[in-house]
């Protein structure tokens, strides 16, 4: 019995799982939602555009949001986000030579 209960504990430790989308396992942690208003000619023109893209709304904000974020040098997701800083961090790593003080003889 003792050994039932401390496996028990062990196991709602871990973070609960759910499947979205066809077996893509995400955290038990719901996906942020907003709200957002548009206009009804911009509503009209994004529609008429996800419809001939044959897109879903989702899909649209994803790559809309994704586009945004690299606009302005941002990252949607740590690889890129490491990526990017190493590339930064690269040009400064060649220098270190001229910083160094020379040997007098």
């Amino acid at each position: 019995m003792a050994k039932k209960a401390a496996s028990k504990k062990s196991a709602s430790r871990r973070p609960q799982l759910r499947v979205v989308d066809n077996a893509v396992p995400l955290l038990a942690d719901p996906p942020r939602r907003k709200v957002i208003a548009f206009d009804p000619e911009t509503f009209a023109a994004l529609d008429l555009y996800r419809r001939d893209s044959m897109k879903d709304w989702d899909e649209l904000t994803e790559e809309a949001f994704r586009d945004l974020l690299d606009k302005h040098g941002r990252s949607a997701d740590l690889r890129t986000a490491l990526k990017r800083s190493a590339k930064d961090a690269a040009p400064n790593t060649k220098n270190t030579k001229a910083l160094t003080p020379s040997k007098r003889t």
